[in-house]
């Protein structure tokens, strides 16, 4: 069960935009969680130097050449740390077995455009915008998700239409959703942590 408040971990391979909105907000009181850990595979990842700013311990898990071993470091690195919910912000990598079946319905990804029409492996950044557009889809959107072993096909926890605009360009697109994906972002766990009878139960 979940419990209050929300144990959160994060991955982050770059700047980790949703991961520092969270943090944010846990530290105006707008949220009521704790940030137990941020992990990189990438010790150069801004997100790293925010979250040791902001006291929250990091830890630097390269995955390239040892996936297997990776997978067991975070983990157990996660398990030690007491999370609960898993926050991917800006992650990079596929998440190993062991990391799956520890935290099965507790992992979440933020991605920008509508799923399953526009998700699936090397759909990721301004390439979803394009092909969004490309299709003359009528709108976009933002969407909230678990994940499992399959890109992008983990159950929709919460979705936010996006309008597309007259004439808009898939960096325009991009730029309008990259605004509204990390106070969607705290909005989705302030709800899941009030136990908000809208979103996806997490007992």
């Amino acid at each position: 069960m979940i419990s209050r408040p929300l144990r959160i971990g994060f991955l982050a391979s770059r700047n980790g935009s949703a991961m520092r909105a969270i943090i944010d907000a846990i530290e105006s009181g707008a949220l009521e969680a704790e940030a137990r850990l941020v992990v990189s595979n990438n010790r150069n990842a801004p997100a790293m130097a925010f979250a040791a700013e902001h006291g929250v311990p990091t830890l630097c898990v390269p995955t390239q050449a040892d996936p297997e071993g990776a997978d067991a470091r975070l983990c157990a690195a996660l398990t030690e740390a007491g999370v609960e919910l898993v926050v991917l912000s800006g992650y990079l990598r596929r998440l190993g077995p062991k990391t799956l079946a520890a935290f099965r319905d507790r992992v979440l990804n933020i991605h920008p455009g509508p799923l399953p029409d526009f998700g699936g492996e090397g759909m990721y950044g301004r390439r979803v915008h394009e092909a969004v557009l490309a299709a003359g889809a009528p709108q976009s959107e933002i969407c909230i998700h678990l994940v499992d072993e399959e890109y992008d096909r983990g159950p929709i926890v919460a979705r936010r239409p996006v309008a597309i605009e007259p004439g808009d360009t898939p960096e325009a697109l991009e730029a309008r959703v990259l605004s509204l994906e990390p106070p969607f972002f705290v909005e989705t766990l302030q709800k899941i942590a009030r136990r908000d009878p809208s979103i996806r139960t997490f007992d």
